[in-house]
């Protein structure tokens, strides 16, 4: 494994936790949804699986990622109001 390899992979590992921790805290009622870390872990996480998704040609997944971050951006800008 090459070193743009193995930092594609750390993306994708990181991007797992912040999207799978900031869902499991929030399903347990110790993060909201309004939360800015909440939000920005999912912008973060999503942008990481977007690279790692990309790197592996696996598009369907990237699109959604894609539309993921989408979201979560626009609920920073929905939370500013």
């Amino acid at each position: 494994m090459n070193q743009t390899e193995l930092f594609v992979e750390i993306l994708g590992w990181i991007a797992s936790v912040l999207i799978v921790g900031s869902y499991g805290l929030n399903i347990s009622g110790k993060l909201s949804t309004k939360s800015k870390w909440y939000v920005w872990s999912n912008i973060i996480g999503g942008l990481f699986f977007v690279i790692n998704t990309y790197f592996h040609h696996a598009y369907p997944s990237m699109v959604v990622n894609f539309i993921w971050v989408i979201i979560a951006i626009v609920m920073i800008f929905k939370n500013r109001k």
